[in-house]
């Protein structure tokens, strides 16, 4: 099942990601945020929905779940880019180290775990 990402959970998100890349360590693209989630390394992971093939970030979610590293959806891969900071759209990325951004993280980890919970009928 593909959790949606509660719309105003998306601005927190790409803003912690904004806030992570410049005080704080994340690692950008597919593989580097699978490694991050094997690794357990990865504080939360952010996955684009407009990814084509689906398939290609389809594994995520799944390997989030089993490892139990949080993951959230923002829209579009342009937006993820944007606020990596970088001239290219991204698929997904992981924060390792939430830097500055510390705060704004949890809560967003509080709030997707919150909401995917009701999702699941919990």
């Amino acid at each position: 099942m593909k959790f949606e990402t509660p719309q105003d959970l998306v601005n927190p998100i790409l803003e912690a990601l904004r806030v992570a890349v410049q005080t704080g360590k994340v690692k950008r693209g597919t593989n580097e945020a699978t490694k991050a989630v094997e690794r357990g390394t990865s504080k939360l992971v952010v996955i684009a929905e407009d990814v084509e093939p689906p398939e290609v970030v389809a594994h995520l979610p799944i390997i989030c779940d089993e490892q139990g590293a949080a993951y959230a959806f923002v829209p579009t891969k342009q937006d993820l880019g944007k606020a990596l900071g970088i001239d290219i759209t991204a698929a997904a990325a992981a924060v390792l180290d939430s830097g500055d951004a510390k705060h704004v993280v949890e809560q967003v980890v509080a709030s997707i775990a919150k909401a995917r919970g009701a999702a699941d009928g919990k």
